[in-house]
Formats: structure tokens, sequence, C-alpha cells
């Protein structure tokens, strides 16, 4: 059973200060929480494997291929202006 004293604990932890109907709200709320939880500890988990989803998932990632660059030609021609095989920008400050 949480306390209005453990609230206010917490509160005064977390740096927050809390109304007398806030700290009754949360009570209650953080009493619920722990009920819940107290009531998944009582179901028997023997057997069952620890998993990260509850859906088996794999890589959906298509393979690495290695192919050979474009060239700066190629990759110049995108380019709205260069300048002596750069790209050109904007200058940024002074």
């Amino acid at each position: 059973m949480i306390t209005k004293e453990t609230v206010r604990h917490i509160a005064k932890l977390a740096r927050l200060q809390l109304s007398a109907h806030e700290e009754q709200v949360y009570t209650e709320q953080l009493g619920k929480i722990l009920d819940h939880v107290d009531a998944l500890k009582a179901v028997d988990t023997t057997g069952i494997e620890p998993m990260s989803h509850a859906l088996e998932i794999s890589n959906v990632m298509r393979e690495d291929e290695i192919k050979p660059t474009p060239g700066q030609e190629a990759i110049l021609k995108c380019a709205p202006e260069t300048e002596r095989g750069f790209f050109r920008v904007p200058r940024i400050g002074d």
C-alpha cells in the first residue's frame, strides 16, 4: 500500500510541488499500478523465454552491395553550381 507520505517523498525527489488534490490522485494511481505489478508477479512464467518483442521480428534491410562510385563528373552534374571541380555553395558569414 502506498501512502501520501510516500507520494510526497517521491515528489520531493522529483522536485515537484503537488497540491493536496494531486497527492490524493497520485496516491490512488500509484497504488493501482503497484497492485497490477503484484498481480503480474503472481503469474507463473516458468519455462518462458525472455523476449524483447511480443512478435518474432527479422531484419528487413537488404544485404549491402558493393558498387562502384558514379565518379566526380556524374555527381557534379546534379549540383546547381560548380567551381573548379567542387560544389559551389553560398558564402556563410564574413
